[in-house]
């Protein structure tokens, strides 16, 4: 079977309420969901749908410069091509994480209808469901709590706990959570790179005592020799994130072994490269995580189905969607006791009525 090429690409600049804002890091945050959906039709009319979530502080995107970067440099490149070529034919287009990854999950969403196969049966993905976690931001107290208690009760059982602005405050707030909860919600945290080495390995082997899983970057990615001393130390499994945003990231990563578990976030690898990173990290015996970059239940869904892969066995970030006050699919995503149905997220759709009452309009 010939493999169609790239006949059109759209994107439609989205807005989402959310419930609070999302805070991490030093200084980050987020107030809305503030995305692009991009659309790819091949020329035998299959069509695929992907999110892409810019993030500002942390790939210096937007989404005006998703847009244009697709429209000016990317749609160009692609368009007429075989599209099984599309991933290769984005790569000298350094950087614009969010806005390649999702013109590649388009593209693979496409493939996957023209080859008659559903997108998990495409990716190799085998499992029937996926453990979640749910990014629980730093907040005031009562804040943070109330919306833990929101969000186990909707089915969450794992959850990720930024911290990094307050250790004493993150301590008290990991304690309340233990409190609230017991052994029925696992917890883990995300530093964000605020710590310091000469405390990180003291901070990560107090988390271990508390009972957490693990941390996610708890040394600024360029302090490569520190972050690969504190991983010798073995105080507590380490997630890599920002330290791997890309293949050529993760072979660094992996030849000075700085971390235990790969958090691939396929809206800013797609699912070409995000292929090559799993298979090179569990080819040196490494764990993985998918995250889905604080994505709506669109984005959610994609990942969840990339997550259901065989090798990916610790909970994913796949329930940001519960964050937010309203959608553009057809169908919400169901928590049951910790777990995601990879059938339910095969099944969602964008409702185009809901996404027209989303989109941002671009100024007359």
């Amino acid at each position: 079977m010939p493999i169609p090429t790239i006949a059109a690409i759209e994107t439609t600049e989205f807005q989402l309420p959310m419930h609070g804002e999302l805070r991490w890091g030093s200084q980050s945050s987020l107030a809305v969901a503030h995305h692009v959906l991009v659309t790819v039709a091949l020329s035998d009319d299959s069509r695929g749908v992907a999110e892409a979530p810019p993030r500002p502080t942390i790939y210096g995107e937007t989404a005006a410069t998703v847009i244009a970067i697709i429209r000016d440099e990317l749609a160009p490149r692609l368009l007429g091509q075989p599209a099984d070529s599309a991933w290769a034919r984005m790569a000298p287009i350094r950087n614009n994480h969010t806005a390649k990854g999702a013109l590649d999950m388009a593209v693979h969403d496409a493939l996957a209808q023209h080859a008659g196969h559903s997108l998990a049966e495409h990716l190799g993905a085998t499992q029937a469901r996926v453990r979640v976690s749910y990014i629980l931001g730093i907040g005031g107290r009562d804040e943070v709590l109330a919306e833990a208690a929101r969000v186990v009760a909707q089915g969450v059982r794992v959850l990720k706990v930024k911290v990094g602005r307050d250790w004493e405050d993150d301590l008290a707030r990991i304690r309340d959570l233990q409190t609230m909860f017991g052994a029925t919600v696992d917890l883990y945290a995300d530093a964000n790179e605020t710590m310091q080495a000469d405390k990180a390995g003291a901070r990560l082997a107090a988390l271990r005592e508390m009972g957490l899983c693990y941390c996610e970057e708890p040394l600024p990615v360029e302090q490569v020799r520190a972050r690969a001393a504190l991983r010798a130390q073995d105080a507590l499994p380490i997630i890599a994130d920002d330290s791997a945003f890309t293949v050529r990231d993760l072979q660094r990563e992996l030849e000075l072994d700085t971390f235990d578990i790969l958090n691939i976030k396929t809206p800013r690898t797609g699912y070409t490269a995000s292929l090559a990173m799993a298979a090179l990290t569990h080819g040196r015996g490494k764990g993985i995580m998918v995250g889905s970059q604080a994505g709506s239940t669109i984005g959610a869904a994609r990942a969840a189905i990339f997550a259901a892969r065989p090798e990916i066995e610790h909970p994913s970030e796949l329930s940001f969607f519960l964050k937010l006050r309203e959608e553009i699919t057809d169908r919400p995503l169901i928590l049951v006791d910790g777990w995601l149905m990879v059938r339910e997220a095969l099944a969602v759709q964008i409702d185009p009525a809901r996404l027209r009452a989303m989109t941002v309009r671009a100024p007359a």
